[in-house]
């Protein structure tokens, strides 16, 4: 399949017009129908380009033909500026098994190698991916927390703008990942310092200019989501984020494409666990799962409007 017999885009016009205009993108994370559908409904609602991100374990528990069920029900068009991007793919089968299925945009993470060997995976996605008009995005610098199975580490380290500059001439790749504070997860707090290295940011934008770069591990960690999950039920009253206000700032830089997943699966959870509890005759899926819809799509408005200023930029 072809990513434009869906309707989608790659990713390259959207964030050089984000890169120009001051605003992110926005990455959202799905692994269902309502994830989907929530992130969908919100981008349209807010004329907003919009990125569908899935992992690899993602992909592996939906299934390729579910996935391309869901991805055909969309019937997206390119003037609607809707993206689907491999999140976090670690091989180079991966990537090519992503973009043969019909992926607009890959990411390989090679982050965990040596720069050596990163720049040397990279670069062959890349040759792959763009024979195939299929952009690519990797990262340089690693992430505390975990994401998922696939996705974790215990250690974290800031990206070089120096090795950034060299990375991006020798692999072609069309948007670098850079890590500068955030993590993977919804307890960033314990993973992270309070404040983002805007420092290292200003040195990465001078280094390379017109490359637009990404940031993972962006989720607010929304405390209304936190109260309801721990007020029925839930156990996670040490989780946090990251703070709105540096993200707003992150959003005006040469940051493109801002990452989102925590405050998804929080909100889904804060509905599912709010309904059972409060209605203990409930057991059609349906009773729960449509608040959990209503939850994310709120969730992905708002980050569309007040956080990757990305409303009506289509």
């Amino acid at each position: 399949m072809k990513f434009s017999d869906f309707g989608f885009v790659n990713t390259n016009n959207m964030l050089k017009n984000a890169l120009v205009g001051g605003y992110a993108v926005p990455a959202f994370n799905f692994y269902n129908m309502e994830t989907l559908t929530a992130i969908v409904s919100a981008a349209r609602k807010t004329h907003s380009p919009v990125i569908l991100a899935a992992s690899e374990s993602a992909i592996q528990y939906m299934g390729d033909d579910m996935l391309l069920g869901l991805m055909t029900g969309i019937c997206a068009s390119p003037s609607e500026q809707i993206a689907l991007h491999l999140d976090h793919g670690h091989t180079l089968d991966a990537c090519i098994h992503a973009i043969d299925l019909g992926f607009s945009s890959v990411m390989i993470d090679a982050s965990n190698k040596s720069f050596e060997e990163n720049i040397k995976l990279s670069h062959e996605v890349a040759k792959y991916a763009h024979r195939h008009n299929v952009s690519v995005e990797a990262e340089l610098g690693i992430l505390n927390g975990i994401e998922d199975k696939n996705t974790k580490s215990t250690k974290s380290s800031y990206t070089d703008p120096d090795a950034a500059a060299e990375f991006v001439k020798r692999t072609g790749i069309d948007s670098l990942a850079i890590a500068i504070g955030t993590s993977h997860g919804p307890y960033k707090c314990k993973t992270t310092d309070d404040k983002l290295r805007f420092d290292i940011l200003k040195q990465i934008e001078k280094k390379i200019p017109d490359v637009p770069l990404v940031l993972h591990g962006a989720s607010n960690v929304h405390q209304k989501f936190l109260d309801i999950i721990n007020t029925y039920g839930g156990k996670l009253k040490d989780a946090c984020g990251i703070d709105q206000a540096q993200l707003r700032r992150v959003a005006k830089t040469n940051i493109c494409k801002i990452n989102v997943d925590s405050d998804l699966r929080l909100a889904f959870t804060a509905a599912v666990r709010k309904t059972l509890k409060t209605d203990a005759g409930v057991f059609n899926p349906r009773d729960y799962l449509v608040p959990a819809i209503k939850y994310m799509t709120e969730t992905c408005v708002y980050e569309i409007t007040h956080k990757m200023y990305s409303k009506d930029k289509i």
